[in-house]
């Protein structure tokens, strides 16, 4: 079958799938419209303000707009937080004291959380260096989080229980929030001094409910991937419950100013633009990882999830088996870029990460993950992480240039 008589097969296999995203995309796009109106969200709102940011109205007004989309009771939402892994380990030393006790329950967490941990590496001012300790679980059969275990791995000294929604560099499923909801209950039931942190990059309006939805003490994200709809330039956003911001901002700024300052001589507007843009952008990267899904399951390769199956983020994992083919892929999907279209990928050491990684990302904003991107790690069974599509469009092109990239070097 020719490849583009295969991706035409595929699309049509996902049809049904397709049909119910764009009902939860509605369904989305009307939660963020009822936030806007809520807030009386206006053009006063992307005036830029400098200094300390004294009383800077769409710093606040953003920040209540997405208190209300995460069913919060508030939340920090700042261009000033580079990146996600910034924003988590803002959200850890916030609520983390000397002597407490960081347990995750959904395995190891992304890889540039290691080195945040102390897990690898030995970078100054990491969690161990400040005296928290460490343990993880692993999910039961790697698709739900085991309750019991969790339960009997509370220690004394437990201050947070982190769940990442995302499977990161791991072949293992997602969680949708309300998937988590049985987990973060009984923690608080055995323990209401826990802090229940959810690292939610890559899952935001992926479902109709965020994590703090259903009890979750707080909520991470980046804002150069899904909540910023491929249009905010940077930044980050933590939710949650005022127990939780309230510890929080006092790292982001200082103990006593909080979030009552921090300005940004740039306007609002993309940020506010891409807020109302996501449900609709998310829908477009889910349509691509998708059919993608189902391309290379009709060439009889591993993916999770399944075409078909239940998403909790965009990311589509793929078994490539051959790190010749992954490169390739990921060269591929480089060369349908929008932007640095000639660059050509090549596995490196990248700073946080225990093996090499090869990367592709030809993005409007640098290291936008809601835009198309792959990735993977250089270690077997060469696994690449496909994420992100501003269009639909766009991702269907992107992949039948992969796959002849593929093709071209003998290794699909």
């Amino acid at each position: 079958m020719e490849l583009s008589q295969l991706i035409l097969q595929a699309e049509q296999d996902c049809q049904s799938v397709f049909a119910a995203l764009e009902e939860t995309e509605l369904k989305n796009t009307k939660r963020v419209l009822s936030a806007f109106h809520e807030e009386d969200i206006a053009i006063r709102h992307f005036a830029p303000t400098t200094g300390y940011g004294y009383d800077d109205t769409g710093r606040d007004a953003l920040e209540r707009v997405f208190t209300r989309l995460f069913g919060a009771e508030s939340a920090i939402v700042r261009p000033s937080i580079a990146n996600g892994t910034a924003a988590l380990s803002l959200c850890l030393f916030g609520l983390l004291l000397p002597g407490d006790h960081l347990l995750s329950i959904t395995g190891a967490p992304y890889d540039t959380m290691e080195t945040v941990i102390g897990l690898s590496g030995n970078a100054p001012g990491n969690l161990k260096e400040m005296g928290v300790s460490y343990s993880q679980l692993e999910m039961k059969d790697q698709k739900e989080i085991d309750i019991p275990a969790v339960l009997s791995a509370i220690q004394e000294n437990t201050k947070v229980v982190l769940i990442q929604r995302s499977r990161g560099y791991a072949w293992r499923a997602s969680l949708q929030p309300h998937e988590m909801a049985d987990a973060i209950r009984a923690v608080h039931e055995k323990r209401p001094d826990i802090f229940v942190m959810v690292d939610n990059c890559y899952g935001e309006f992926i479902c109709e409910n965020e994590p703090t939805h259903f009890g979750a003490d707080v909520c991470v994200g980046s804002l150069i991937k899904n909540p910023g709809g491929g249009i905010a330039p940077t930044g980050a956003y933590l939710a949650g419950t005022n127990r939780a911001i309230e510890r929080i901002e006092a790292r982001l700024t200082a103990p006593g100013l909080g979030r009552e300052v921090g300005s940004y001589a740039a306007s609002y507007r993309p940020f506010y633009q891409g807020l109302f843009m996501a449900p609709h952008t998310v829908t477009q990267a889910l349509k691509t990882v998708i059919l993608s899904a189902r391309v290379f399951e009709l060439l009889g390769m591993k993916t999770t999830p399944a075409y078909n199956a239940p998403r909790a983020d965009i990311i589509q994992a793929i078994e490539m088996q051959k790190p010749d083919r992954l490169v390739a892929f990921c060269q591929g999907i480089q060369a349908a870029s929008p932007i640095d279209a000639s660059a050509v990928p090549e596995p490196w050491a990248m700073p946080g990460y225990t093996d090499e990684v090869i990367m592709a990302a030809g993005t409007f904003v640098s290291g936008a993950s809601i835009e198309l991107s792959a990735d993977a790690p250089m270690r077997e069974p060469f696994i690449v992480y496909l994420q992100g599509g501003l269009t639909y469009a766009h991702g269907k092109i992107a992949l039948l240039t992969a796959l002849e990239k593929m093709a071209r070097k003998g290794c699909l």
